[in-house]
């Protein structure tokens, strides 16, 4: 049973006005299934833009988290941590990130993948550092709804459903579901600039605020999470036609666990990248291990990416980007973007596969073009 809490609503609407981030990536991401409709984006070591349900649609600006003592400072990610990001294979796109405390006391260690069946972000984290430090140390997880491509309009509730308590939004039948493996002790949905979590802490390092609604506006959902008992837990980020199916699919994900996720994950982009996926008159893709300085990496890395800006269900169509240039400038009105099918950048995507020796990427999009532009 599904409860929307509504004892406390936000003050401050609609909030200052909304703006997507930086259009510098340092990843990338989706997984190989079609069944998996969703994909994310990195940079400055935090997950910004996730596309759902089509690569053309972003619906959040970034998830990250926030990490304050309570007392004495507060941390943001993306703005005061010292960020490395690795692929954590050759083939697929899997990333770890380790956002670091300059002065060295403790640091956040993430790995982030899609789930390779549904429409789920997971994000394994590991609160790492000398143990009498970090055991003061409160984190919450912080998240900007952009749904329905736009910053504005947005609906967050806190929800209660089978004992959990969770962050939920939800704009033009749009619906995300933001949980954890381990409990939130608090949450708060507020108005960006006014009452969301960051405005919140940055006054005095604590959480003050916990509203459980905020409506009709540029939005942040805020929670902290537990850390009694464990540093280690998955963070899930679940998209929906409704209510009931973000939930579900947020907790069908989380209740994998998340070695055998990444573990399926990898699996699907090393099948598609290291054998003939169809006629054996298509060859696979030719290696370069034995001719490149890195063993392939990059080479491999490189076809993941090309694959990963093809739509699930217009097969054939390429974005040019998962990226909004000068994002951090752009509002609702700004619609456009390298997030589209430009019949260029397509043709030097699936002209680059074709060199590698995948071509059946090449015969989709050759389809979708016929199928989609207008004969003069």
């Amino acid at each position: 049973m599904v409860k929307i809490l509504s004892q406390g609503q936000a003050f401050g609407s609609p909030g200052i006005d909304p703006r997507w981030t930086h259009a510098n990536k340092d990843g990338v991401g989706t997984a190989y299934s079609t069944s998996s409709n969703i994909w994310f984006t990195i940079w400055n070591g935090v997950v910004t833009e996730v596309y759902h349900p089509t690569v053309d649609r972003p619906q959040i600006r970034d998830l990250q988290y926030l990490i304050s003592d309570g007392k004495s400072f507060f941390h943001e990610e993306k703005r005061h941590l010292e960020s490395k990001v690795e692929p954590m294979w050759t083939h697929g796109l899997g990333y770890r990130i380790t956002n670091s405390d300059p002065q060295g006391r403790y640091a956040v260690i993430k790995e982030v993948i899609a789930d390779p069946h549904l429409s789920c972000i997971l994000q394994h984290t590991k609160l790492t550092g000398n143990s009498d430090f970090i055991s003061q140390l409160q984190l919450y997880a912080l998240c900007a709804p952009h749904l329905e491509v736009g910053g504005r309009g947005n609906n967050g509730y806190a929800v209660q459903v089978a004992g959990h308590r969770i962050l939920t939004a939800e704009k033009q039948g749009t619906w995300l579901a933001l949980g954890a493996t381990i409990p939130f002790t608090r949450l708060s949905c507020g108005y960006v600039g006014e009452s969301d979590g960051w405005t919140d802490l940055a006054d005095n390092f604590q959480m003050d605020w916990e509203f459980d609604s905020a409506v009709d506006g540029n939005l942040a959902l805020t929670g902290e999470l537990n850390l009694d008992s464990t540093k280690e837990f998955t963070l899930g980020l679940a998209f929906g036609t409704n209510l009931h199916n973000a939930i579900s699919t947020l907790f069908q994900s989380l209740n994998i666990p998340f070695e055998q996720q990444k573990q399926q994950y990898n699996e699907q982009w090393k099948r598609c990248l290291t054998t003939s996926r169809s006629a054996s008159t298509r060859d696979s893709i030719k290696p370069l291990e034995n001719i490149s300085y890195d063993d392939g990496k990059l080479y491999h890395n490189s076809i993941s990416l090309l694959l990963a800006h093809e739509d699930k269900t217009y097969p054939g169509a390429l974005i040019a980007s998962m990226a909004i240039p000068w994002g951090e400038a752009k509002d609702d009105q700004d619609q456009g973007g390298y997030h589209l099918v430009w019949t260029r950048d397509l043709v030097s995507s699936v002209t680059g596969l074709v060199a590698v020796g995948e071509t059946d990427t090449a015969v989709r999009s050759l389809i979708y073009l016929a199928t989609s532009q207008q004969i003069g």
